[in-house]
């Protein structure tokens, strides 16, 4: 990176790279506007702002390299609630897209937009992108971590009545960002997490070290029934993911990690299903599992818009 920091120029801007950037408590904080604000505006159009309208004015500039539903649209709803707008910035169709630098369009994006979304591949990027940027910068999804993601399941998993301290979750699935952004809301927030992988798609060591050092229990194996028997939560994600080469020696290692009614039932009785979406039902779930009682995948896509306003509102120093 070259000489100027932005950040040495715009002191106190925050940015939200990963869950750590926040820590503990604002998560917290976050969590409790975000069921305070969904409660308050329930039965209202979705369109409808929120009486207080926090972000009145404001703009989110959201720059996408990846193609997304839930993140694209969370985010402008989002805005919309808060009071203020949301610009969709494809890489495809702007300079970016074409070799402009991202310490440039960092520069020129923080003159024109209040903040700056982003959903990108190389969590290089995203770093880059807040170093040089005067204004908040948002990790909406890369190679690293998805903390917006998990900030909407944990939303979710309060909602349906499960505290978070001392909760059981259970990974079934290989490692991934989604999977390190859980595991650093362990050590953040004091849950437990079992982590079952397939030998040769291990769970990140750095997130690992990261919640154990926060105080969470990490189980590693490569039992799916080890780590589903008494969860309250069990969570997996689609096995190829965006952009990766369909691999049929992936997808052979995680047959037997399918989240089927079996699993379902060595989790405890009231235990919840989870997916960030979207999902291949028949691959890492069954459809009898995805469209089941236990399931709340839907609540947790809901979320991501409650989530996303009081990520919004952190960043921004209201929260």
């Amino acid at each position: 990176m070259a000489e100027g920091d932005a950040r040495d120029l715009a002191p106190g801007v925050r940015s939200f790279l990963d869950l750590g950037d926040a820590g503990g408590d604002a998560i917290a904080a976050m969590l409790a506007d975000a069921l305070d604000r969904k409660a308050a505006r329930a039965g209202w159009p979705k369109g409808r702002a929120d009486s207080d309208t926090p972000l009145a004015h404001h703009v989110l500039g959201m720059v996408f390299e990846k193609s997304s539903t839930r993140t694209r649209v969370s985010f402008d709803i989002a805005m919309r609630q808060l009071g203020g707008s949301a610009l969709v910035l494809d890489a495809s169709n702007t300079q970016l897209g074409r070799g402009e630098s991202i310490a440039d369009t960092a520069r020129v994006l923080s003159r024109m937009v209040d903040a700056i979304m982003i959903r990108t591949d190389d969590h290089a990027k995203a770093e880059e992108l807040a170093h040089y940027a005067h204004v908040p910068v948002i990790n909406g999804l890369t190679d690293r971590s998805h903390p917006c993601q998990i900030v909407a399941d944990l939303l979710t998993v309060i909602e349906h009545g499960k505290p978070l301290p001392g909760l059981e979750l259970a990974w079934l699935g290989d490692g991934n960002n989604v999977l390190n952004s859980i595991l650093e809301a362990a050590g953040l927030m004091k849950f437990n997490v079992r982590v079952a992988t397939p030998q040769g798609f291990p769970p990140d060591d750095e997130f690992v070290a990261m919640a154990r050092a926060g105080g969470a229990e990490v189980t590693l194996t490569d039992k799916p029934a080890e780590a589903a028997r008494g969860a309250d939560i069990l969570v997996t994600d689609t096995w190829i993911s965006m952009g990766q080469d369909h691999a049929a020696d992936k997808i052979a290692a995680l047959e037997p990690f399918r989240v089927d009614a079996a699993l379902m039932a060595l989790a405890k009785p009231d235990a919840r299903f989870l997916h960030c979406l979207p999902a291949h039902v028949g691959d890492e779930v069954t459809e009898e599992v995805f469209e089941g009682p236990q399931s709340i995948v839907f609540d947790e896509a809901e979320n991501r818009i409650h989530a996303q306003k009081s990520v919004l509102l952190w960043c921004f120093g209201k929260i």
